[in-house]
This record gives structure tokens, sequence and C-alpha cells, in this order.
């Protein structure tokens, strides 16, 4: 058992060539491989995640109905730069950022929840 880890650890070919540096490209390769990896799997889903958001932001419009990070589900009534404010009842109206909106859902949703 000990001679399997230290074969996973310290390669026998190193070992022996203890003597010699190993290559440039052999000791990046690794690191470039990880990052690759690193980038497939999980840097570029969330630029694509926050782009979609970045985009469902600008293209709130007033009518849109929405649920918030929150969850909160309301009408939007007027939209600002930074904030919108969103009517969750009857005369119940809230500002928030548009940055808190989770997603906005179909028309008629609101009016079938209350």
């Amino acid at each position: 058992m000990l001679e399997f880890l230290s074969e996973l650890l310290i390669p026998s070919a190193m070992a022996q060539a203890a003597g010699e540096q190993p290559s440039v490209l052999a000791s990046i390769l690794p690191l470039v491989f990880i990052v690759v990896i690193f980038w497939l799997l999980i840097i570029r889903p969330q630029m694509k995640r926050t782009k979609q958001h970045r985009e469902l932001i600008s293209n709130l419009a007033v009518g849109d109905e929405i649920v918030s990070a929150g969850g909160l589900l309301g009408k939007v009534t007027e939209v600002g730069d930074n904030f919108i404010k969103v009517e969750l009842a009857d005369g119940v109206l809230v500002k928030m950022q548009k940055s808190s909106v989770g997603q906005v859902v179909p028309k008629g949703t609101f009016d079938s929840a209350a």
C-alpha cells in the first residue's frame, strides 16, 4: 500500500532522474489543464447566467409580472434606472432594486395568484 502511494506521489521516472530538472512544459501542462477545466465548468456558465440576468433587467417594462429574489410576486408599475416600483396587491406599492428581480413570469400569473 505504501509503495502504491509513493508511486502516485513520486513517479519512479522522476525519482531516478532526481538530478535532472523536469521540462517547463511538463510542469505547466497540469496547471493549464486545471485552468481550462475550471473555466469550462465554473466561470463560463456563471458568465452566461450573469448576461441573461442583465438582459432580463434591461428589458423590464411597465406591466411585466415578476418574482423578486425574495419570492414576492408583483406587477411592475414604474421603471427607473436602478429601481422599479412593483404592485404587490391592490394599492400596495414597493420600490425595489432592479437587480433583485429573479424572473419575469407569464402575463396573468399575478391575477391568478390573488
